[in-house]
C-alpha cells in the first residue's frame, strides 16, 4: 500500500476518533446539567409571591415539567437535535436561541479580543525571553508572567476601570456600542493567558535551542532568522499549541465575570440569569454552547498539533 494512502487512513481514522470523542463528550454534558438542574432545590416558577396552584399546574403542564423525569430528559434531547434549546421559562417573550443568538456574538468579540491579545503578546515575549535566556529582558519577561498568573480578570478588571475609566477617563466603562468599548474587557481577559503562554513559549524556545541539530545549525553560522523559523518556532509552538484550545475555551467561559464588570450582554449575563431564576432550558443552552465552542477548540488543536507532530496521530 502506498506510503500516502497509509497516512491519509491514519489521518481519518484519527479524525473519526476525534468527532466520537466530542459526541460522546456533548452527550455527557447534556445528561448530567439537565439531571443536576432538575435535582437542584427550587424551582423556575418560584417567586417570592407564589403563584395561586392552579396557575402553577398550568404552566408546568405548558413547559411539560408534569411529565415523569426520564420523559422530560428524552423530549430535550430530541428537542436539541433538531436544534431547538426550547423556550425560556423566565423570559417568556423570547425562546433560547434567540437570547443565546444576542448574547454569542458579544462574548466571541470579547473572547476574540482577548485570545489575540494572549496571543500575540504572549508568544512574541516568550520566544525573545527563550532566545536571550537570562538576560535582563528575559527576566523583566518572567517577573510579568508571574505577575500575570496572580492576578486573574476579577482582580484585574475593576483595577482598570478604576484606572482608565474613572481616573483618566481615556476609555469607557462599560457598554458594547463601538469597538473601544472591548478594549478593557479584552485586556482584563488576555492578560493572564498572555503570561501563561509567555511561560510556554518560553521554554519551548530554550528546550529547542538545546537540540544538536539546533547548536550544530548556531556552530555554522547561519543566519539567526532562518534558524528560528526552521527549526525553533516548530518545536517551540507544540506547547503554546496544546494549550490553544483550553485557552480559547476559557477565555469564552471565563468571559462572564467581565460581562458583569463591563456590562456586557453576553452568554456569560444569561448564564447568571439563569442559575439565579432557575432558568433550566436558559442554562443548559448555555451549557451546551460552551461545551460546543470547547470541543470544537479542542478538536481544531488536535488536528493542528497532529500536523506538527505526526507521532499524535500514530499513538
Amino acid at each position: 500500500m502506498p506510503l500516502a494512502g497509509i497516512v491519509h487512513g491514519t489521518m481519518t481514522r484519527f479524525v473519526l476518533r476525534r468527532l466520537l470523542f466530542a459526541f460522546v463528550t456533548a452527550w455527557a454534558v447534556v445528561s448530567v446539567t439537565f439531571f443536576l438542574l432538575r435535582l437542584a432545590p427550587g424551582g423556575p416558577f418560584d417567586g417570592e409571591r407564589p403563584l395561586p396552584p392552579a396557575v402553577e399546574a398550568n404552566l408546568r403542564a405548558a413547559y411539560h415539567l408534569d411529565e415523569s423525569l426520564p420523559r422530560q430528559y428524552l423530549r430535550y434531547v430530541a428537542s436539541v437535535l433538531r436544534g431547538d434549546l426550547g423556550p425560556s421559562f423566565r423570559q417568556r417573550d423570547f425562546s433560547v436561541n434567540e437570547l443565546l443568538g444576542r448574547g454569542l456574538p458579544v462574548s466571541l468579540a470579547v473572547g476574540g479580543a482577548a485570545l489575540s491579545l494572549a496571543l500575540g503578546v504572549g508568544i512574541a515575549a516568550g520566544a525573545w525571553a527563550g532566545w536571550h535566556r537570562d538576560a535582563p529582558s528575559d527576566r523583566v519577561v518572567a517577573l510579568l508572567a508571574t505577575a500575570g498568573l496572580a492576578f486573574p480578570p476579577i482582580i484585574v478588571a475593576p483595577v482598570l476601570v478604576l484606572v482608565f475609566a474613572v481616573a483618566l477617563r481615556w476609555l469607557p466603562a462599560g457598554g458594547n456600542d463601538t469597538a473601544v468599548h472591548y478594549l478593557l474587557p479584552a485586556v482584563a481577559l488576555g492578560l493572564p493567558y498572555a503570561a501563561a503562554f509567555a511561560r510556554l513559549t518560553r521554554g519551548g524556545v530554550i528546550e529547542a535551542l538545546a537540540r544538536p541539530h539546533v547548536q550544530t545549525a548556531r556552530a555554522k553560522g547561519l543566519p539567526k532568522s532562518r534558524i528560528f523559523l526552521r527549526h525553533v518556532a516548530p518545536v517551540a509552538a507544540l506547547p503554546a499549541l496544546s494549550f490553544l484550545g483550553p485557552a480559547a475555551a476559557a477565555l469564552l467561559a471565563g468571559s462572564m465575570v467581565v460581562e458583569e464588570v463591563f456590562s456586557l450582554p453576553g452568554l456569560g449575563r444569561y448564564f447568571v440569569q439563569g442559575a439565579l431564576n432557575r432558568d433550566y432550558t436558559l442554562v443548559m443552552g448555555t451549557v451546551i454552547v460552551y461545551a460546543g465552542l470547547v470541543l470544537t477548540f479542542n478538536f481544531l488543536v488536535d488536528l493542528g498539533y497532529s500536523r506538527l507532530d505526526p507521532r499524535i496521530r500514530h499513538a
